[in-house]
């Protein structure tokens, strides 16, 4: 299967740039498989952003995180390049995605990636 990339993120016209509003985005039923193991992981991604020009459309987000399913990638490689894809995509004012993973061996991990002033 074809990796994930800033291109597959459709980005559409916010009609509401004369103001600063958030969205937030959560994919609880988040997975992709451990580069080590090869066993799937299974997390949450919460994404928070403030829009400039332009907004993600969802059904392009969806197909996106599809593409993680069976990539080999690790909790902290995963969260930084959602944020790095949807930085490009979007050029928004601020942002901010956290992967929340499920336990993987006795242990929680959470990472969480920011430019949040």
């Amino acid at each position: 299967m074809e990796k994930p990339k800033y291109t597959d993120l459709t980005a559409v016209k916010n009609e509401y740039q004369d103001r600063d509003y958030e969205i937030k985005i959560s994919i609880p039923e988040f997975n992709c498989v451990c580069p080590k193991t090869g066993l799937p992981d299974f997390g949450t991604i919460r994404i928070t952003y403030t829009p400039t020009e332009k907004i993600v459309e969802l059904k392009s987000l969806k197909l996106y995180i599809i593409k993680f399913r069976s990539m080999g990638i690790f909790h902290e490689d995963v969260t930084n390049k959602i944020f790095d894809d949807i930085n490009l995509a979007l050029c928004p004012k601020q942002i901010e995605v956290i992967g929340d993973f499920n336990p993987r061996g006795g242990i929680l991990t959470e990472v969480k990636v920011s430019n949040k002033k």
